[in-house]
């Protein structure tokens, strides 16, 4: 593997790392910040909002700037904003700062993946993208788990602080491994497919609104389901980066294919089926203990699975549709935000409403949703793919 691709990993996984980094500690952060959890968790839902709304701003505004600049850019304003947040006084001030960590992130991870694309033969392209979003696994695997364990040995300011250190070893990487990364150039003719990608940006919407419904509420899914609370928590998120590890070694493969319809709409069944092992646990159908912590570790494995498997599928499609160009990457980062950001508000409002046994039910329907809404939204003609 490239080893500059390695570097652009470590910098996935630095803000993969930051954008969830208290979600294992959501409950205690609320009541110390003098909030409801549901409350709470509309930071998440302000920092992929402003990505969304000023990611493909941003990327046109720098879009003809060397990738490398970018890149230390983005991660520079975030190591300043993760330390800012640690320090934040106020639930009112944490929330702006918390926007501006999602524009932070919005201008790098786009930047990202087209260096991954353009270091990379055509042949590796989709190999090389799920190795970028690999850092998102990582994350899962490592960062947020560890976030999650030192915040509860000393306290959830402690976990930006975290966030912040890892943004300072990603931007190291960025300074002293990364050469220049021209911009892409203009396509010819200045315009895409329309029907080709709009299919592909709805696919990234309706895959991450399901799955933030689950994975922001993850403590209280957590602490019902299966009885664990605390630092336990960490164990189950663990799960997250795992079956990431299992969907992208598949995603990568896929890609390379170019696979597409088939692949989208089978991974949007299994991660039907995960929801519904997650609405089985919290009802309580399993047997407490050791029964109940596998059938949630079961479900979590299963969600990240289905959903790291198709992201490098729509990477690869959406660069070879584009020419990999800045705003059209851009646009699907923002994308990616606008869907988390229903996700969060979904599982807030079914959390604030109905009670943590709503979250996978609501969960399940986006999922159910969205493939009825796939079936029959890529063009008639198109290649379905693997």
């Amino acid at each position: 593997m490239n080893p500059r691709i390695l570097v652009l990993t470590l910098c996935t996984f630095a803000f993969g790392s930051a954008a969830f980094i208290f979600a294992g500690l959501l409950e205690a952060m609320a009541a110390d910040l003098g909030v409801s959890t549901a409350v709470a968790g509309q930071l998440q839902t302000a920092y992929v909002l402003t990505a969304a709304a000023l990611g493909p701003v941003a990327a046109w505004l720098f879009g003809r700037l060397d990738r490398r600049a970018i890149l230390i850019g983005g991660v520079g304003a975030g190591l300043v904003l993760h330390l800012a947040c640690a320090l934040a006084p106020s639930f009112a001030i944490l929330l702006p700062l918390r926007a501006l960590a999602g524009l932070a992130g919005a201008i790098a991870m786009p930047a990202a993946s087209v260096a991954a694309a353009a270091l990379s033969p055509p042949e590796r392209r989709g190999s090389a993208l799920a190795m970028v979003s690999g850092g998102m696994t990582l994350a899962f695997v490592i960062g947020i788990p560890l976030g999650s364990v030192v915040g509860a040995a000393f306290g959830w300011r402690a976990t930006f602080v975290f966030a912040a250190l890892l943004s300072a070893i990603a931007l190291a990487g960025v300074l002293l491994f990364m050469p220049r990364v021209p911009a892409p150039p203009k396509r010819p003719g200045g315009s895409v497919a329309v029907g080709e990608v709009w299919p592909l940006y709805l696919t990234t919407f309706l895959l991450f609104a399901a799955n933030m419904t689950i994975n922001l509420y993850i403590a209280p899914i957590v602490r019902v389901g299966a009885g664990v609370v605390g630092a336990g928590v960490g164990a189950f998120q663990m799960m997250i980066g795992v079956g990431s590890i299992a969907g992208l070694w598949l995603g990568a493969r896929a890609a390379n294919r170019f696979a597409g319809k088939a692949w989208i709409l089978q991974g949007f069944a299994i991660q039907a089926a995960a929801m519904t092992l997650h609405l089985i646990a919290i009802h309580r159908l399993a047997p407490a203990g050791w029964a109940s912590w596998g059938l949630v570790a079961t479900a979590i494995f299963i969600a990240a699975t289905a959903l790291f498997s198709m992201t490098p599928v729509v990477q690869a499609r959406l660069i070879a549709a584009t020419d990999g160009a800045p705003v059209a990457i851009a646009l699907n980062g923002s994308v990616v935000s606008l869907g988390q950001a229903l996700g969060s508000a979904v599982g807030g409002a079914a959390l604030a409403g109905f009670g943590v046994p709503a979250i996978p039910g609501a969960a399940l329907a986006l999922s159910l949703s969205a493939f009825a809404i796939l079936l029959v939204a890529f063009p008639r003609g198109a290649r379905a793919g693997s």
